[in-house]
């Protein structure tokens, strides 16, 4: 095998996707199986799982779905103990879980703010203390967790979205800065605009979608398949020299 091929390669680890029955998680998980990963793959919909899981497979992967809701303690030390049974280990964990709630801060009530906080940062605490034993043990991993680029740009009517996604990208940093002690590599991907489902709501909001595109300088949405790249990277050997770093893609958003 090549260098640049054993470097990117994914053949013989686990890998852990929240948030994987459909969009941007859907995309990674199925770049991380074609780069070689077997898949544990977590979300609340499971009849959506199941069928992911049947087309991973034949990629000849090994692929476990499990019904998750990451926001709640228990939920999250059961799907951990599933995946450690079914696969022995986990070698890479990608916190994808993620919710918007659009609605401004006049609006927003406290259990809206709770909910955010909930699914886009506090799962990533629990997924990381439900793995550290094993990553910790085996003094190898790689977590990656999924931020935005409103984590350091503010928009209108998303308070607890920016919130959290900034927070996450500091957890990050915080975490690798501890973890390295373990050979543990915690990065961090914000995308930009992608289009998911969460974005199709824009198309209700067709002034505020022109804004968007406006301040992008290929004025066009991203498709999920352009994150691959960067999963498989932060993923394999490749970055085994890089941690506390966030990788921005988003079609040059942030140059302006």
């Amino acid at each position: 095998m090549a260098i640049i091929e054993k470097l990117f390669s994914l053949e013989g680890k686990v890998a852990l996707v929240t948030g994987a029955s459909k969009g941007l998680g859907r995309s990674m998980a199925s770049a991380l199986a074609e780069a070689g990963a077997d898949l544990v793959l977590a979300a609340r919909n499971m009849p959506l799982l199941e069928e992911f899981a049947n087309v991973l497979k034949a990629y000849g992967r090994k692929v476990v779905p499990v019904k998750c809701d990451v926001g709640n303690h228990d939920e999250v030390q059961k799907m951990m103990s599933a995946a450690i049974h079914e696969m022995k280990r986990i070698d890479i964990l990608v916190n994808n879980a993620g919710v918007a709630i659009n609605k401004s801060f006049k609006d927003l009530d406290f259990d809206d703010w709770e909910g955010q906080i909930k699914v886009n940062l506090s799962s990533a605490f629990l997924t990381c203390k439900a793995v550290a034993p094993h990553m910790v043990k085996n003094r190898d991993g790689k977590i990656i967790n999924i931020a935005s680029v409103l984590g350091i740009r503010a928009t209108w009517n998303s308070l607890g979205y920016c919130t959290t996604k900034a927070a996450l990208i500091q957890f990050t940093r915080t975490l690798a800065f501890e973890w390295a002690r373990y050979n543990i590599e915690v990065n961090c991907i914000a995308p930009g605009y992608f289009r998911t489902d969460m974005t199709q709501t824009l198309k209700d909001f067709p002034e505020t979608k022109r804004m968007i595109l406006e301040h992008i300088p290929f004025n066009r949405m991203g498709d999920p398949q352009e994150l691959s790249g960067a999963v498989i990277f932060l993923a394999s050997k490749a970055s085994d020299y890089m941690t506390g770093q966030t990788i921005f893609v988003d079609g040059g958003y942030l140059t302006w």
